[in-house]
């Protein structure tokens, strides 16, 4: 008499082993969007640009995709746009440009920027630079410039007019600097590159009086 029941335990069997199946994939969909949500929120950020002193390359408002493995795996280059935060300041972050870099001799005489020697040629500047174009200042003041110690970059926001950057706070060391913007994912109507143009160093020497 038990045999007509067969059926409809092997259905209850089959519909709890479809079940089981459904939720161990559940469980494993789960936990790889959370693996892959992690993964990508330790190797990029968006970041918000506040403020004009990256202007014109980036304006207010602008969002970007910033890379944080980068430099995990080389050092900044010149040239590269930085998501930094300021010494003695971890609450704040910054946007600037790496301009010198570690060993290398820097001068600044009239808003012209030498490195080693050579004019450091910068076609992003958006308009003559007459605030703070001068450095190293007295009391520390060469004619020579100044080396830029190991583990440390010299920045500087594009908008020189209207940026707090290395010629106030100094040189930054490598373990302040969190990433290397991307790209640009808004305005749309801007959306993409931002490396456009980059600083060139000029190939002759020059002597600064």
């Amino acid at each position: 008499m038990a045999a007509p029941q067969q059926p409809a335990v092997a259905a209850n069997q089959t519909r709890a082993s479809t079940g089981s199946s459904f939720l161990r994939e559940l469980a494993e969909v789960i936990l790889l969007a959370v693996i892959l949500y992690i993964g990508i929120s330790f190797a990029v950020q968006t970041v918000h640009v506040e403020g004009l002193s990256m202007f014109a390359t980036l304006d207010d408002n602008d969002y970007l995709i910033a890379n944080k493995i980068d430099y995990r795996l080389h050092a900044p280059q010149r040239g590269d746009i930085i998501i930094l935060r300021p010494p003695n300041n971890n609450s704040t972050d910054f946007i600037k440009r790496v301009i010198a870099l570690p060993g290398e001799r820097l001068l600044i005489r009239d808003g012209v920027v030498y490195i080693d020697g050579h004019r450091l040629i910068e076609p992003y500047l958006p308009e003559a630079w007459v605030v703070f174009n001068n450095w190293p200042v007295p009391p520390t003041d060469s004619s020579n410039g100044a080396v830029i110690p190991p583990n440390q970059y010299f920045v500087m926001g594009d908008n020189r007019n209207k940026s707090q950057d290395s010629r106030y706070f100094g040189p930054i060391g490598r373990d302040r600097i969190d990433g290397r913007a991307w790209f640009r994912i808004w305005p749309l109507g801007h959306f993409g590159d931002i490396y456009s143009q980059v600083p060139q160093l000029e190939s002759g020497s020059i002597s600064v009086g």
